[in-house]
């Protein structure tokens, strides 16, 4: 066999904590052929970011290589090496497209700042800018290259960056969550040109990411990290078709199939065990959140062995037998409400545009065409389309953070501006909006207690004890631990974060939730717990909800009803599974074949699929119309 591209010999980061060594990778072994794919698949916090600094040789100061040997091309190397390696023997590709490019500089000042520290003569930079661009499918390359970042979708930006990273001819890739934030179409688009040009370069890959359903698809192995541990390694299929460690079988079982049988989603206990956690972890470290441990899972922390030729599996217990019909419950959708309930909330012929001067002359663009919906008390909504679609534009217009260019918005059968409750009830108590980032969401110097009661500041005669008591009785609904009351955002992991979002919208107890992409950057088991608690939700106090996603799977657990949207119109609207397994609409259809299948053995992405991006961009914002 020949020789590795990068190769991890028993590899382990340490970092001290109260002058006691922890180490945040233990033994991490694994080695990447030539034109090969190896995927790292985990939840934040895993280890595979860190895998990642070790390969650039950028550790924080106050991290070290404690043990084990790191080899490129069969030599031992040094971080320092490796750091002189960046750029043309190994090349990165990021996560965030948008913010990895400069926004003041052209792309074409960006690509030839690249391709002189590569010392490509700059007399051939122009041409060697053309080819990149065209090799990985940007339409119109002499246009891209005078573009700003800003003026670019998120695939279009990815796409110069895997351009830039295939630049030095590199022996190594390493793909950092290269999909995460983009929309179901545009993520096949991104993976098969990201494998084509492997394919043609020879390239070894590190692909890192949460999704281990993408990763059966695209990667040749898999090694699956928990909190710094290798806990299963081996092929890509075996891991996804039969996972052995009952972690592995947690992330699978925790993402939501597009077809055949819907299974309840199990969730995970805890959440993974930070610095000071593992300090006190002598044994495995998924230990605590285990449906299976015994007494020895928290004694020693046990080895990687070989349970079948080229597939390891660290586990003190039996292992998964890998059968997921036999651990979960089917999942029953809600029944929401009958046809004869009265619309809660009413689009009729709503439409959103905006007044534009391009090039002397005025013209409308509609970031929303005519729409007529209707939304039933305690009904599950899902709305669903790539970036640009108009989903979000939907969110805002129906919480009144924008107001229709034309049509009426009715709630409760009464225009919106003149509407008031039975009792005296405001829009907001009767609608109210989870958004996508907590982060921006929550203020930072606030407790959860006075997060989540927020509102109530407002009501005159509120003492703070029944502030406390309405802060207890939210966070129970959502399942908030009472201790975690007092602490601020920044204490709190990214689920936690969310949950607070949504505790904070239901203290008015309304009766519309509208939920703009709120587990799109979320772990598979965190997501998994979302939508448990929006089912809950929906089930104890009837709260109906508009579910605003890119991801179909998401959608048909959730809803049961969706509208797919493409540039500002709804093509498609129906029952969720009629729509799923019989789509009319070649958008809807597209959307479908470009979500991974359940069952690895299928290819993905498809040419059929995954169109040309010269043929299929982003959605624009918004699509012209008529002069004025």
């Amino acid at each position: 066999m020949s020789v590795p591209v990068i190769e991890f010999k028993q590899v382990s980061v340490s970092v001290p904590v109260q002058g006691q060594p922890v180490e945040l990778l233990r033994k991490v072994s694994f080695a990447v052929q030539a034109g090969r794919t190896l995927g790292l698949v985990g939840e934040s916090g895993a280890g595979k970011s860190m895998i990642g600094r070790v390969i650039s040789g950028m550790l924080p100061s106050n991290l070290r290589l404690s043990s084990g040997q790191v080899c490129f091309q069969g030599s031992v190397v040094t971080g320092a090496q490796m750091r002189r390696l960046l750029g043309r023997k190994i090349a990165f590709v990021p996560q965030e497209p948008l913010s990895s490019l400069n926004p003041v500089l052209t792309i074409r000042q960006q690509m030839f700042e690249h391709l002189a520290r590569l010392d490509i003569p700059r007399a051939s930079r122009e041409q060697y800018c053309l080819e990149r661009l065209h090799e990985v499918g940007l339409p119109d390359p002499p246009s891209m290259l005078g573009r700003y970042a800003h003026e670019l979708s998120g695939g279009q930006c990815q796409r110069i960056l895997i351009a830039m990273a295939f630049s030095g001819d590199p022996e190594l890739i390493v793909a950092d969550e290269p999909t995460t934030a983009l929309d179901v179409i545009t993520q096949a688009q991104i993976i098969r040109i990201l494998r084509d040009v492997q394919q043609r370069h020879q390239t070894a890959v590190i692909l890192i990411t949460h999704d281990l359903r993408m990763a059966a698809h695209v990667c040749d192995e898999v090694a699956v990290l928990y909190a710094g541990d290798v806990v299963e390694q081996g092929p890509a299929a075996d891991v996804l078709d039969t996972p052995l460690h009952p972690y592995s079988w947690a992330l699978k079982n925790a993402t939501p199939a597009l077809n055949g049988p819907l299974y309840a989603l199990p969730s995970l206990a805890d959440i993974m065990p930070g610095l000071k956690d593992m300090r006190d972890l002598p044994g495995c470290r998924f230990a605590r959140r285990c449906p299976t441990r015994n007494a020895l899972c928290e004694q020693r922390a046990p080895e990687l062995e070989a349970v079948k030729p080229g597939h390891w599996v660290s586990c003190a217990g039996p292992c998964m037998t890998g059968d997921t019909t036999t651990q979960s419950e089917l999942h029953v959708l809600p029944q929401g409400p009958t046809e004869e309930s009265a619309p809660l909330m009413e689009f009729q012929n709503v439409e959103r545009s905006y007044r534009v001067t391009r090039n002397g002359r005025r013209s409308l663009m509609y970031a929303l065409r005519p729409l007529s919906l209707s939304v039933r008390p305690g009904e599950m909504v899902g709305v669903v389309g790539e970036s640009g679609s108009g989903k979000s534009t939907v969110a805002r217009l129906m919480v009144g953070l924008l107001q229709p260019s034309g049509g009426q918005v009715l709630v409760q059968g009464k225009p919106r501006e003149q509407f008031a409750g039975g009792q005296g009830e405001s829009l907001s108590q009767t609608i109210q909006m989870v958004f996508q980032d907590p982060d921006s969401a929550l203020n930072p110097r606030r407790s959860v207690q006075q997060l989540v009661t927020q509102v109530l500041e407002l009501q005159p005669g509120m003492t703070p004890e029944q502030r406390r008591l309405k802060a207890d009785e939210l966070m129970a609904q959502v399942g908030i631990a009472q201790d975690a009351g007092l602490r601020f955002p920044s204490e709190l992991s990214g689920g936690q974060k969310q949950r607070v979002n949504i505790a904070r919208a239901l203290c008015v107890q309304p009766r519309l939730l509208v939920a703009d992409e709120i587990v799109s950057g979320l772990d598979v088991s965190v997501q998994a717990l979302i939508l448990n608690l929006l089912l809950r939700l929906n089930k104890e106090l009837g709260v109906a909800v508009v579910f605003i996603s890119h991801d179909l799977s998401v959608i048909r657990y959730l809803c049961t009803r969706v509208l797919v949207m493409k540039n500002g119109e709804v093509v498609e609207q129906g029952n969720t599974a009629e729509v799923f397994a019989k789509p009319q609409h070649p958008y809807t259809r597209l959307l479908l074949g470009s979500v991974p299948p359940d069952d690895s053995s299928q290819t993905w992405p498809a040419p059929v699929d995954c169109p040309s991006p010269t043929l299929n961009e982003a959605a624009p914002a918004a699509l012209p119309a008529l002069a004025v």
